[in-house]
């Protein structure tokens, strides 16, 4: 996959477009936005650790906005 269809991939994560997301589905949202702004599919051995973390942060902070987001006129 080219770099121009990575973040098309991203899925939107909150109702009413996905009713039940996953720790799984975050992830991989969050490493499909890291691999988008690194420029890296997969990451060299002395920039993994970089990468993984940037994941695990985004991750982190997807999950916190999904859950402090007011969906108006939903359920």
């Amino acid at each position: 996959m080219d770099n121009a269809g990575m973040c098309r991939s991203i899925k939107t994560l909150r109702p009413p477009y996905a009713e039940q997301v996953t720790d799984g589905d975050i992830r991989a949202a969050a490493l499909q936005y890291v691999r988008k702004i690194s420029g890296f599919r997969q990451p060299a051995a002395h920039n993994a650790a970089a990468f993984d973390r940037a994941v695990d942060e985004v991750a982190r902070a997807t999950a916190q906005l999904l859950a402090s987001l007011e969906i108006r006129g939903g359920r």
